[in-house]
């Protein structure tokens, strides 16, 4: 009788894949990898970040149905103005963000806001997905009140996926759990039926940000003048010295006289730029100032 319930001897299907799957990455393809998110970027890429850059980048070679990591390469370098490379962009940028991520920064954002007798402005150079940008956005009419009007946030970032979904403006209501419930109720609306769990930000508060692309190594930024205040954390830890030298000293001009320069927690910018002094918990004023 014939057994049924025999199989092939044989490795386990899933086990077949990963090992078909599986594109090597040698040396030679992750430093020119390296090297092009660095002159794209400014971006630094340290060895045990190699696995990341597998997992991400492997997903545009199958969706490009390309053999190998060399093939992607002779694909960005053949030409300069690629699409793929805004692709490539997106795909090594690390966006980890929160609403009110670095609680202490936003009270003294308010502080200064009320402190200054004309419009308020400021640019979040590291949108995201809007988290950020719309932090700041409820901190300011919450202390401005009446004055908080038109555009209050400038928020760009290099990443267009992300600010995509910043500009869209929705999110899990469990991302929002920093929030009192008079900000939950003011600026947010809550899903119902299929978007059950889901909030979307109200059409008012989306209206006084503007999301643009814009990287901070290019010659030139498209933005409407100064600020009273620039958010600029936990950004530079992916820009090796010089190049953090090089970005603070083009804030220099961009903020009005006063204004304020706000950093990561990890990040000491009094130590790369003597045109900033620090005036608070990772918060910054200009050093001619004084």
């Amino acid at each position: 009788m014939k057994n049924t319930l025999s199989v092939p001897n044989r490795e386990p299907t899933s086990i077949l894949a990963q090992m078909v799957q599986r594109l090597p990455l040698s040396d030679v393809h992750f430093r020119r990898i390296s090297q092009l998110i660095y002159q794209r970027a400014g971006i630094v890429l340290a060895e045990h970040k190699r696995e990341m850059v597998y997992n991400r980048l492997v997903r545009r070679l199958r969706l490009l149905d390309l053999q190998g990591f060399g093939d992607y390469l002779a694909l960005l370098e053949s030409d300069p103005n690629s699409a793929e490379w805004q692709a490539f962009i997106n795909a090594l940028t690390t966006n980890l963000t929160a609403f009110f991520r670095e609680a202490h920064h936003f009270p003294i954002l308010a502080e200064h806001a009320r402190s200054r007798p004309n419009g308020y402005s400021v640019w979040s150079t590291a949108a995201s997905t809007g988290e950020e940008p719309y932090s700041i956005a409820m901190t300011l009419n919450d202390a401005l009140g009446p004055r908080a009007t038109g555009t209050l946030v400038w928020a760009s970032d290099i990443d267009t996926q992300v600010l995509e979904k910043a500009e869209a403006g929705v999110y899990r209501q469990e991302d929002l759990r920093t929030l009192t419930a008079e900000q939950m109720q003011r600026y947010f609306l809550r899903g119902t039926g299929p978007h059950h769990g889901l909030v979307r930000v109200r059409p008012e508060l989306v209206a006084q940000v503007h999301y643009q692309p814009l990287n901070l190594l290019a010659t030139e930024w498209e933005l409407p003048g100064s600020f009273d205040a620039i958010f600029c954390r936990n950004v530079m830890i992916y820009f090796d010295k010089a190049t953090q030298e090089r970005i603070l000293r083009r804030f220099v001009p961009m903020l009005k006289p006063g204004g304020l320069l706000f950093a990561g927690h990890s990040e000491n910018f009094s130590q790369l730029s003597r045109d900033f002094y620090l005036r608070g918990q990772t918060v910054y004023g200009l050093t001619k100032e004084r």
